[in-house]
């Protein structure tokens, strides 16, 4: 186990105000007053700083158009949500057992005290009772891939979620108790900082604004951004917009334009030094280098369906096994 620090301890604020009790409520009555405001999960979305979802699906789903985008099945078992919720009772038991600190569940939805931050909201994992330095404990777990996010302590979209928790419930720190890898328990502190705390309350009332407007967000580039726009917009209708009397548009079609001749050019630079990498390797399985290695080996040999001739010879048993695949829209650019 390792307990990790950081940021001196800063003065909290008033208790959250319950906004709902948990307990008895279904997965559609707790995402309907989830939608109503700003919770602490969606905290570094509303920032732009998750990597996994963009302000422009936090969006979607905050304006009543989660239905557009691709579902998840709740149920699903290999999502790492589920082994989250899953394993959540355990990590917040080993918390106890490391550290003598009492936690219980908190049932409820809490809310900012504040007139004008009510849309300010948050679910809490656990509260720590007895501990005069520390109040929440939020539990978390990484597999093989996410441990890499947690190599340097507590990820960014993290440090967000928890501060914006200690700014609902006028707290002033936090335990983060995440289980690597299944095998690995690792015990950070955050502590609230006032000055984080009120810039974050600011870029979240630009995001909140977007929402009461009914304004888009800007896109970031993500597949986040990408599956929204594609989820908001799946149909062309034949009509064309001219954008040559905007020059915002039309500077981002040029640069546009410049990067794709780039990325070309260096493509190509890219297979030609690759070519001279394997010219020189002949039949060698691998190459060393000072600064890494090369392997160029060949997989092993395999099948493949003739599509063509099961279709041409057997119609009718090709058809059985046709289904339906919805079509999508293709960005091409043509100078």
């Amino acid at each position: 186990m390792t307990i990790m620090t950081s940021s001196p301890v800063r003065r909290g604020g008033r208790p959250a105000l319950r906004l709902v009790k948990t307990q008895a409520l279904s997965r559609e009555e707790w995402l309907s007053v989830r939608q109503r405001g700003i919770g602490s999960s969606d905290a570094a979305a509303a920032l732009g700083l998750n990597p996994h979802q963009s302000m422009l699906e936090l969006w979607m789903i905050k304006t009543g158009r989660a239905h557009m985008l691709p579902q998840i099945d709740p149920g699903d078992r290999t999502t790492p949500t589920y082994w989250g919720s899953l394993l959540e009772p355990i990590v917040a038991a080993h918390y106890t057992y490391e550290t003598g600190n009492k936690v219980r569940k908190v049932n409820a939805v809490l809310q900012h005290p504040d007139p004008d931050k009510t849309w300010m909201l948050a679910n809490i994992d656990r509260e720590i009772l007895s501990a005069p330095d520390v109040q929440i404990l939020e539990c978390k777990t990484a597999g093989e891939y996410g441990a890499r996010a947690w190599r340097e302590g507590v990820p960014e979209y993290v440090q967000c979620q928890v501060q914006h928790q200690l700014a609902v419930t006028g707290k002033v720190a936090a335990d983060v108790c995440v289980l690597i890898c299944g095998q690995e328990i690792k015990i950070h502190r955050i502590e609230r900082d006032s000055e984080l705390i009120d810039g974050l309350i600011k870029l979240e009332r630009e995001f909140w604004h977007y929402v009461e407007t009914d304004t888009q967000p800007p896109a970031d580039g993500s597949d986040s951004a990408d599956r929204a726009l594609r989820s908001l917009y799946p149909h062309d209708y034949g009509d064309v917009v001219d954008f040559r009397d905007n020059r915002a548009m039309s500077a981002a079609f040029s640069d546009l334009q410049t990067l794709r001749d780039e990325m070309a050019t260096r493509a190509q630079v890219e297979q030609q030094l690759k070519q001279t990498i394997q010219q020189m390797m002949g039949s060698s399985s691998r190459a060393l280098f000072e600064t890494g290695t090369v392997s160029w080996k060949r997989s092993k040999d395999g099948t493949q369906l003739d599509v063509e001739r099961l279709k041409a010879e057997h119609p009718a048993l090709f058809d059985t096994y046709l289904f339906p695949k919805a079509g999508s829209r293709r960005f091409l650019i043509q100078s």
